[in-house]
Order: C-alpha cells, then structure tokens, then sequence
C-alpha cells in the first residue's frame, strides 16, 4: 500500500489557494525544466518513501516473467497467479518444454493468456539458447528475447540487477505528460527525454515514483488534484473537470 506522507514540505506547501498551478511548462527554459523535475522528484520521494516494484519476485527470472504477464493488467493480478506460475515452472527449461495448454491454463487470469503463454515459451527457449538459461543484465541483450520490450528490460535491470533503468508504463506515461516533463505518448521518445532530466542513479526510483503518482494519486479520469504533494508545481494541477455527483432525491427532474 502507498502511504503520503503528510510533511509540511510535501503537502502543507501547497499554492492551491486559488487552485490554479504556479507553472507555465511551455514558457520554461531546460535548466527550469530540470530543476523543477527534480523538485518534483524530491516532494514525491517524501510523499511515496516505500515506493517500489509492486510484482512479487525473487530473482531475476521471476521478474522478467512477471513484467511479461503485466502487459494489459494489474500487478495485483500477475501476484495472484505467480505463485502457482513459478510451482510448475521454476526455470527457463521448465518454461521452454511447458505443456502449452497448462501454461495457459496458470496464467489465464491476467487476460491474453494465449499470446502470452507463446510469449513466456518463447522466453524460456530464447535464455536456454543465446544465454545459458540465464537472465541476461543489459538493455540490448534483454530486448532481444521475445516480447521482451525497452519497459519490461527496465524493470528488470532496475530491480533485479541494480543497473540504472527508467521503465516508462502508463502511469510514467500519463504523469510526465500532465507534469510537462513530455510532451508525446511515444515509450522510446519519453525514455529518451526523462533519462535527461535525471542522473542514472536516480532512474530506477523516480520511475517507481512516478508510477506510484499515477496509480494512486494522479488518476486517468479523474485525478486527486486535492491531494497531490506536487500540485503546485504541475501545469496541469485543476485543469480536468470535477467528478460528477448523482442526485439523492431518488426522483428524476423533468426534462427542460
């Protein structure tokens, strides 16, 4: 569970007196860009102190195959169904020479469990065959196993090998964006542009940060503009229309 911590600098600072951001993204310079996303990454390291990855694993195989199945779903679901997962096919053998059918069977909750199964199969075989059925620790390498993309590589050299990676998801996606950090839904482009604004040893946890921002905080329809530690510093802070109320009357009014 995430936990916003209520510190005078994270959240009591806030100029949302008159609910309108303090920031003009698209006049700021790139020296102002950087300080005020480094700004915002501080605040958010105060308001999410515990956040990290949210899939269950205990080596890097466990995680490559995790990040795999969490395309399209939650991690909350991938947790649920890779105990038994990780049971039956503990290695990237056992992955390779998987019954296709029991495969898909295990991961069936998490949604496109056929194209994933293939997936998973074709992961196990790539290790055995290119990387003595070991998780390979670089970028390059990783992204040349099936289905294996620049996110899921980077979640995987993050948080299974320490090596400095910014996994760009939804949430990365849709925060940097409305923070002004960005401006494109491209992975790669928004990859390329955060990374900038960091040093690399700061990439794992601000990814972690941001992702936390988005899924409990920064919401896709409705964000919680009223309880987020950096809305003071967000362009887009009350620019999103209020939720609406459903009348309790319990009549309907006549219409007009």
């Amino acid at each position: 569970m995430w936990h916003l911590a209520q510190s005078r600098s994270a959240y009591y600072s806030l100029a949302i007196v008159d609910k309108l951001p303090v920031v003009c993204a698209s006049r700021e310079s790139r020296a102002a860009l950087t300080r005020r996303a480094r700004q915002i990454d501080r605040l958010l390291a105060e308001a999410f102190p515990g956040a990290h990855c949210e899939l269950d694993f205990s080596n890097p195989f466990q995680l490559l195959v995790a990040t795999a199945l969490s395309a399209q779903t939650t991690d909350k679901q991938v947790n649920s169904v890779t105990p038994e997962l990780f049971l039956r096919f503990p290695d990237a053998h056992h992955l390779a020479e998987a019954d296709l059918a029991e495969l898909e069977k295990t991961i069936r909750p998490v949604g496109f469990y056929r194209q994933k199964a293939k997936a998973l199969q074709g992961i196990g075989r790539g290790l055995i065959e290119h990387f003595d059925s070991r998780v390979p620790c670089s970028l390059a390498e990783l992204v040349t196993l099936p289905g294996v993309g620049r996110k899921t590589a980077n979640v995987v050299l993050g948080n299974a090998f320490g090596v400095p990676g910014f996994a760009v998801d939804t949430h990365v996606t849709r925060v940097s964006n409305r923070l002004g950090w960005v401006k494109s839904s491209d992975p790669v482009a928004i990859e390329s542009q955060l990374t900038a604004l960091f040093p690399d040893n700061l990439w794992t946890m601000a990814s972690h940060r941001l992702i936390f921002q988005g899924r409990y905080v920064c919401h896709a329809r409705r964000p919680a503009c009223d309880q987020c530690p950096v809305a003071s510093l967000c362009p887009s802070a009350y620019r999103f229309d209020p939720p609406k109320t459903r009348s309790t009357s319990g009549t309907r009014q006549p219409a007009e």
